[in-house]
This record gives C-alpha cells, sequence and structure tokens, in this order.
C-alpha cells in the first residue's frame, strides 16, 4: 500500500477520534475537547490534500484511491456537519437545511460517478468540486473553533453561504459537463 493511500485510510481512522472529541466530555477542562477536535480536523483536512499531491507528483494513483479518496472526504465533512447540527453551545448554528443540502449532493454526485463507472468513464473532481471541498473544511473549521466574536460570526456565516452555493454550483457542473452518461 503506498503512501497516499495510507494518508486515505488515516483521515477515515481520525473521524471516529474526532467525533469522540467533539461529542464526548472526556473530563477536559473548559473547551479543551472542541479544541483538540478542531486539531483532529485540521490535521485529517491536511492529509487530504496531502494524499492526492502525493500521488499525482509521484503517479501513485490507484483504483483504491480514486473510490476510498473521495469516501473519505464524504465521511469526515458530513460526519462532522451532522455532530456540529446539535451543538448547544455554538456560537453560529448549522443550520439543517445546509447540511441536507451538502449531503444530498454527496449522494447524487456519487451515484452519477457509479453509473459512470459502469459505462467505464472516469469522472475526475473539476475545480468547482475542490473549491467546494476546501470552502466546506473552512466552514466546519470555523464551526468548530466556535469564536464569540463579531466579525468572526459574520465570516463564518458568509462561508458558510459560499460552501453552500459551491456545493450547488459543482453538482450542476458535474452533470452538465457530464450529461452524456446520463443517455441509454
Amino acid at each position: 500500500m503506498n503512501l497516499p493511500n495510507k494518508l486515505t485510510i488515516f483521515r477515515i481512522i481520525l473521524v471516529p477520534v474526532f467525533l469522540v472529541l467533539l461529542l464526548c466530555p472526556l473530563g477536559l477542562p473548559g473547551s479543551l475537547n472542541r479544541y483538540l477536535a478542531l486539531g483532529v480536523f485540521i490535521v485529517a483536512s491536511i492529509t487530504d490534500c496531502l494524499d492526492g499531491y502525493i500521488a499525482r507528483r509521484y503517479n501513485l494513483v490507484t483504483d483504491f484511491g480514486k473510490f476510498m479518496d473521495p469516501l473519505a472526504d464524504k465521511l469526515l465533512c458530513c460526519s462532522a456537519m451532522i455532530a456540529l447540527i446539535g451543538i448547544p453551545d455554538a456560537v453560529v448554528s448549522l443550520p439543517s437545511v445546509v447540511v441536507i443540502i451538502i449531503i444530498a449532493r454527496e449522494f447524487l454526485i456519487t451515484g452519477f460517478r457509479s453509473i459512470a463507472a459502469e459505462k467505464g468513464i472516469v469522472i475526475a473532481a473539476s475545480k468547482w468540486g475542490k473549491l467546494k471541498t476546501i470552502s466546506q473544511m473552512i466552514m466546519l473549521i470555523l464551526l468548530i473553533l466556535n469564536l464569540d466574536i463579531q466579525v468572526f460570526k459574520i465570516i463564518t456565516v458568509v462561508i458558510m453561504v459560499l460552501a453552500t452555493a459551491l456545493t450547488i454550483i459543482s453538482a450542476v457542473d458535474y452533470i452538465l459537463k457530464n450529461k452524456d452518461v446520463l443517455k441509454g
């Protein structure tokens, strides 16, 4: 197993660690759990950038990586969003409609990619898809950080709107660029 695939597996392993730190008090003082969860989320997010870069740079792209890397990203981001919906002390609440739009897009595009794969077509990540993922990760970092500062709250809401818009734009982009997949 090559390094990019190991990083992908590591990211998947970090998801339950992140969730335990975010959702379970563990007897730690103050917001320490939240900051530890944030650290784990940031490390997991960095592995997302690293595994793709290393795979492309050193020609280590594998079928396992093509399948598992986006799955690991979805697992990390969707788990974080679902967990954040119910956080009682949230300075900026994550509306369930935002989470529904994002998760619905993920199901839609995953299904779309599955249909394409059955036809022997590989749909690569687009720039819109990459921007969507980056904006979602920034949104989640800001929501986990949970700073009660007015300018921070405004930035968090703006990034949340941007992430939602990029989610919709990237879905439309995937479908329009690959509409032939639906023929026949």
